[in-house]
């Protein structure tokens, strides 16, 4: 047996300050942090989760110190963690409400780790916020708030519920997605998110979608490496479970793509 796989992970990121968190201790510092449902989600698939910190312009390390291209040469492939929403500014908009302003400095540093693994040939799986950065890193738009852009469109969070809240998809035949799953054409996830694809990016093709509204909740990019995102949370589903959606394939598929570009 080989050496395990090396997956990068994007950081997600907690800022001093945020409501609801006494300031005390750790919380008076940035913290960049790997969720450990993600971690044992690419562990249950043997391979090695290895966080990838952010670097921007105010940290104490410079870009120019070290590169995203050095992560992409050593890691294997990237799995881009949900999260914080997704700045309108990287999609050229305009915050429609402040609490839509999303982060705008990780945004900067997701996108550029993207096209770093992309530009190396490996490849690339977004979640939640990761699909929706995936397609705004490639030209796309998005929904600031499904509820407010599009109120006939069914709730897809539920406060209070999180990753028990659920609805069904769609997934659409002749599609990578599909093929993973023969005999599928419909499936129960979990849903957690108020934003959403507006305008998909040039050059992907939609693989689900929810039936009662037609919002996109997986991706894949057509052409070139490996790039594909699903918006609700493999990572949170119970493999014991019979009700829950088994996403093994879908993490067999991206990890049998990470051994092939290795080489």
């Amino acid at each position: 047996m080989g050496k395990p796989l090396l997956i990068g992970v994007s950081a997600r990121i907690y800022y001093p300050g945020t409501p609801g968190i006494q300031e005390a201790g750790v919380w008076t510092k940035t913290l960049h942090y790997l969720e450990q449902s993600v971690a044992h989600w690419l562990l249950a698939g043997g391979a090695l989760p290895v966080m990838v910190p952010a670097v921007d312009r105010d940290s104490l390390v410079k870009r120019s110190d070290i590169d995203l291209e050095h992560y992409a040469e050593a890691l294997d492939g990237l799995v881009l963690q949900g999260g914080n929403d997704v700045a309108p500014e990287s999609y050229r908009e305009s915050p429609l409400a402040p609490e839509w302003s999303g982060d705008r400095v990780r945004d900067r540093y997701e996108m550029a780790l993207v096209r770093a693994f992309v530009d190396a040939g490996k490849p690339v799986f977004g979640i939640c916020r990761g699909l929706q950065l995936l397609n705004v890193t490639f030209g796309g738009t998005l929904l600031q708030d499904i509820a407010t852009q599009r109120p006939e469109a069914q709730s897809h969070r539920e406060l209070g519920k999180y990753e028990q809240h659920f609805h069904t998809i769609d997934l659409l035949p002749g599609t990578t997605l599909a093929g993973l799953y023969p005999g599928v054409a419909r499936a129960t996830m979990n849903s957690i998110h108020h934003q959403g694809i507006k305008d998909l990016a040039p050059g992907f093709d939609i693989e689900a979608r929810c039936p009662e509204d037609g919002m996109i909740e997986a991706i894949r990019r057509r052409e070139g490496s490996y790039v594909a995102g699903v918006q609700w949370h493999p990572e949170f589903h119970d493999p014991d479970d019979p009700k829950h959606f088994d996403d093994g394939p879908i993490l067999r598929h991206f990890l049998a793509a990470a051994r092939a570009a290795k080489g």
